[in-house]
């Protein structure tokens, strides 16, 4: 496999991640990539060939060895990296779908033309819902891979010693080994504790997106309100004044009419 065309796709989700995404993507490159590429590979490439039964019987090893794997460690883990980076593409692509209507808007009403996005890159309208989406799609994947290798082999162990009985066209019970088993063991817990460090990651960053989206939503609540306050506090200041100058002129208009009959008294 190709990693490094898949480590320069997921090279540019950094631009776009935040700061749990970026130990997220370290975690997986070098925990589980690296691991997997140079040691993960040559640990496990001997597991069919050493798969040892105490049988001369043809065929019965071969179903033996099927029976206690199903699918191979390095293939499951395989295909769970694969998986589980492939929703982080997601936001690449939207991403990319934003600069192509940025382009088209450009070319269609001029250079000077206002823009439809602030940043594309910046996480907010479907972009947002892209990403926490994508963050879901890992998270779950995760778990299921974790599910399946926890179901196929029973607390992740792997014993030496395995016993094979009613499968055909093995004779009764067959005992099979397993080639470096403590070593397998190691790799295997190795790598259930870096996915397991991935799922964390992926949790924190999901309440970190939401609460930094609740947050940004009561700090617009808390302006509006603030505006609509100190907007109602103007009009009632204002109707106040106008009651002032009313009462003002009422005032005045006593004042003069008393002055105005002031000499016809003093007269009489």
């Amino acid at each position: 496999m190709d990693w490094k065309t898949l480590q320069a796709l997921l090279s540019g989700v950094n631009k776009y991640s935040t700061a749990f995404g970026r130990i997220w993507l370290s975690v997986v490159f070098v925990f589980r990539v690296l691991v997997y590429v140079v040691a993960a590979e040559r640990v496990w490439g001997d597991e069919q060939k050493d798969f040892d039964c105490n049988t001369r019987q043809p065929g019965c090893t071969n179903v033996c060895y099927d029976h206690f794997f199903p699918i191979s460690h390095i293939r499951l883990w395989a295909l769970q990296l694969i998986f589980v980076t492939c929703p982080s593409l997601l936001v690449i692509m939207h991403v990319a779908y934003r600069e192509d209507r940025e382009k088209k808007n450009r070319e269609k009403n001029g250079e000077d033309c206002p823009k439809l996005y602030s940043n594309t890159g910046k996480k907010h309208g479907g972009l947002w819902w892209t990403y926490l989406l994508s963050l879901f799609f890992k998270l779950i994947i995760e778990i299921l891979f974790l599910y399946l290798l926890h179901k196929m082999w029973d607390s992740f162990d792997l014993p030496r010693l395995v016993k094979c009985s009613n499968v055909d066209p093995c004779p009764n019970i067959v005992d099979c080994y397993i080639a470096r088993p403590t070593e397998k063991r190691v790799f295997t817990y190795f790598m259930v504790g870096a996915s397991s460090i991935c799922i964390v990651l992926t949790v924190c960053e999901i309440f970190y997106l939401i609460f930094k989206r609740v947050v940004r939503r009561a700090q617009k609540w808390k302006k509006s309100t603030k505006r609509s306050v100190s907007y109602s506090k103007a009009s009632t200041c204002r109707c106040h004044l106008k009651t002032e100058e009313k009462d003002n002129k009422s005032q005045t208009r006593c004042v003069t009419a008393l002055r105005a009959s002031a000499p016809s008294l003093t007269a009489a």
